[in-house]
């Protein structure tokens, strides 16, 4: 392949990752200022961040086109190919948090009108304080190539299982003890389970970093903080959105 050739193939992989890089910063303000809305009860905040998924989707979009540009005009190899088909994940990824985020947003409108406990609040914030660290961590990973970093939040996602398992069992509690906090504990069950899967996404990109400099993520097993849950009351973790 002629240098100039190879030139402009190294710069369209950099837009490739700085849509990537961008893409995951207003996801990852997404994230905060849904927990933002949630904490202080602001419906604005909350509505700001439903307004602004669209732009979340589009840098997907723009992701998904730069990389068919590039499996078809350029066809490339090893390492190349693996920046170029991970990308694709880690977009997803992204755009699934963003869905999370949004989610949480709308039902924070919905509990602003409801009775919830203030120490549930309090729990739903702390892990999404936890997956928004993990999200920060495993960007920093993706932009600096670092393996290391990114094997760090894929063992951290166990501490986020086991908070959001807490949680599931708190709330459980708040509501046979008390019927009013119904409505509003069902809410914060339904958040807490958007967080807790926006952090399997943040651990699905951990592995990615590590695939697209290794050509493989991280191959051992490690017990789900979760599956203490499954084993005690052979249910599901909580409710589906």
């Amino acid at each position: 392949m002629p240098e100039h050739t190879l030139k402009r193939f190294d710069e369209e992989l950099e837009r490739l990752s700085a849509t990537i890089s961008e893409m995951g910063g207003l996801t990852e303000s997404q994230l905060a200022q849904a927990l933002r809305a949630l904490r202080e009860r602001d419906t604005e905040v909350a509505e700001k961040v439903i307004v602004e998924d669209p732009r979340v989707d589009a840098l997907d979009e723009a992701v998904q086109e730069q990389t068919v540009r590039l499996l078809a005009l350029r066809q490339p190899m090893a390492v190349d190919l693996r920046v170029i088909l991970s990308s694709i994940k880690i977009a997803a990824a992204l755009e699934r948090i963003a869905d999370y985020a949004k989610n949480t947003a709308k039902r924070s409108i919905v509990l602003s009108q409801t009775t919830a406990p203030a120490s549930a609040i309090a729990g739903i914030d702390r892990l999404g304080r936890l997956v928004r660290a993990a999200l920060k961590d495993v960007l920093d990973a993706f932009a600096h190539g670092d393996v290391a970093k990114a094997r760090d939040v894929w063992e951290r996602d166990e501490e986020i299982d086991q908070v959001y398992t807490g949680l599931f069992r708190e709330l459980l509690t708040y509501m046979m003890e008390d019927p009013r906090t119904i409505t509003g504990c069902t809410h914060l069950m339904f958040m807490a389970k958007n967080i807790e899967r926006a952090g399997d996404h943040v651990t699905n990109i951990a592995e990615l970093v590590s695939f697209r400099s290794t050509g493989h993520g991280f191959e051992e097993d490690r017990p789900k903080g979760s599956a203490a849950m499954y084993a005690t009351t052979g249910t599901e973790t909580g409710p589906t959105p």
